[in-house]
């Protein structure tokens, strides 16, 4: 059974990316969405964490919540693929389970 694991919160705050990222396993999927897109930033102390998981894993970003906090799509680390709303429900709809981690 796969899982859509999504993370909401800055991995500066809390470590809720760090569980996500502990958890999948091959053939889930990490949506990184709201504050949680702050993660997925280049460069910053935890762009090197999704090496491992996005070999087997897929890795996305909601592009809405990058806009609404100022950063630029370029800006997002290259093995993330971004998504908009209906990306997300059409993640949500092909996978049997989602685990929000807050």
């Amino acid at each position: 059974m796969s899982t859509l694991h999504t993370v909401n919160k800055s991995p500066f705050e809390r470590s809720a990316l760090i569980s996500a990222l502990n958890h999948l396993r091959p053939g889930d999927a990490l949506l990184m969405i709201e504050d949680g897109v702050v993660g997925a930033r280049k460069g910053n102390a935890f762009a090197g964490l999704f090496d491992d998981a996005a070999r087997d894993c897929e890795i996305y970003v909601l592009a809405p919540d990058l806009a609404a906090r100022g950063i630029a799509e370029s800006d997002v680390i290259a093995r993330a693929k971004l998504v908009d709303y209906g990306g997300f429900v059409d993640l949500v709809a092909a996978h049997q389970r989602t685990q929000a981690w807050l």
